[in-house]
């Protein structure tokens, strides 16, 4: 059984990880196995911290440390993850409502919330309460999954949330043609859907207005992170191998070794902050101020991060290890398609707008 790396941490020590080491350890053996990292992503939904709830940290530990083993891991994990969090936030706010009963929770989620054109989902009254029709794009592992937290138009003009079976009759999922190379074992392709039951997940506005939304971002921030965390362990893994064989690093490489690691600390620092101060309800609270901000700087400053680690190490290790070293070749590409989720200057235009309004700490 293949031992997974150190774990990532921010502000804890290996003995407060203790308790999940288990899972990061089979994780580790389960690369590449879908279905048996759907299972450990069900097992990990039943004890790891949730965001928002004092541990916070913790959670984004454990997923940038999932994500150092194995990016498309992470792919898997964090969304079954991110809808636990969901379900648990709407039973808080609204007791009274059970999205689903407590035994369909052992199943695999996703949450499926992309928009693009010509792809519509509409939810519609029915005789026995609501049903979804149409499409939504972007629907990783829809085909491996039970169920998902999924976001629909509504009548009165806005989108909502609803959790539904992906084994219901009316639902028929895409099999895309996976042209890139990078997490080639999560396709994410168009899922259609047929008067499929659906059950209100807060209401209209909710899903995308509560903290927990952005809090859900900063935790997918924390898996490329992660993924950011293993190429530079590869990097260093490289270089130790090289001088081991006689063959020392040059300027060039130490310089590169030392912005990766400025880099990356910079960044693990500012996400150990982040945390402490979402537990601790400071996050967004000043005058002015928005969680949502906040989750657009954490998220631009570690893709920025991220993309300074794989041109820093790609362009010092060169094309030999991507073309004959199998998980670092792996890791750079999952990693380069993952951190795309980040849309870059589009991102950064809506942080602006936010800043222009007063919405920031300077």
């Amino acid at each position: 059984m293949q031992a997974a790396p150190a774990p990532v941490l921010l502000s804890s020590t290996p003995a407060e990880l203790s308790p999940w080491i288990s899972i990061l350890d089979s994780v580790a053996a389960a690369t590449g196995d879908v279905p048996a990292l759907l299972r450990l992503a069900v097992e990990a939904g039943r004890t790891w911290p949730r965001p928002g709830e004092g541990r916070t940290a913790v959670l984004w530990e454990l997923l940038a440390s999932v994500a150092a083993t194995d990016v498309a891991a992470a792919r898997v994990f964090e969304p079954h993850l991110d809808a636990v969090a969901i379900l648990a936030q709407a039973a808080q706010e609204f007791p009274d409502v059970h999205p689903m009963p407590d035994a369909a929770r052992d199943g695999a989620w996703g949450v499926f919330a992309a928009e693009a054109p010509g792809a519509r989902l509409e939810a519609l009254p029915a005789s026995t309460g609501t049903v979804l029709s149409g499409s939504k794009p972007w629907c990783s592992l829809a085909r491996r999954l039970d169920r998902a937290i999924i976001t629909a138009h509504t009548d009165d003009g806005g989108r909502a949330a609803f959790a539904v079976s992906l084994r219901h009759s009316g639902v028929a999922c895409e099999e895309p043609e996976w042209i890139a190379r990078g997490l080639r074992e999560i396709p994410s392709g168009s899922v259609h859907f047929d008067r499929v039951p659906a059950t209100p997940v807060g209401g209209t506005g909710w899903y995308h207005g509560r903290p927990g939304f952005a809090w859900g971002g900063m935790g997918v921030a924390a898996c490329w992170l992660g993924g950011a965390v293993g190429v530079a362990r590869d990097f260093r893994t490289g270089l130790l191998a090289g001088a081991d064989a006689g063959r020392e690093p040059d300027q060039l490489a130490f310089a590169a070794l030392g912005e990766v690691d400025r880099t990356l600390t910079a960044a693990l620092q500012y996400l150990a902050r982040t945390a402490a101060r979402l537990d601790d309800g400071t996050l967004g609270s000043g005058p002015g101020q928005s969680t949502w901000s906040e989750a657009h700087r954490v998220r631009g400053t570690v893709a920025a991060a991220v993309e300074r680690v794989l041109q820093l190490v790609g362009s010092n290790r060169g094309p030999g290890p991507l073309a004959f070293e199998g998980p670092y070749a792996k890791r750079m590409a999952d990693l380069a398609l993952y951190v795309r989720q980040h849309h870059g200057a589009r991102d950064d235009a809506q942080l602006g707008r936010l800043a222009l309004k007063g919405d920031c700490p300077w």
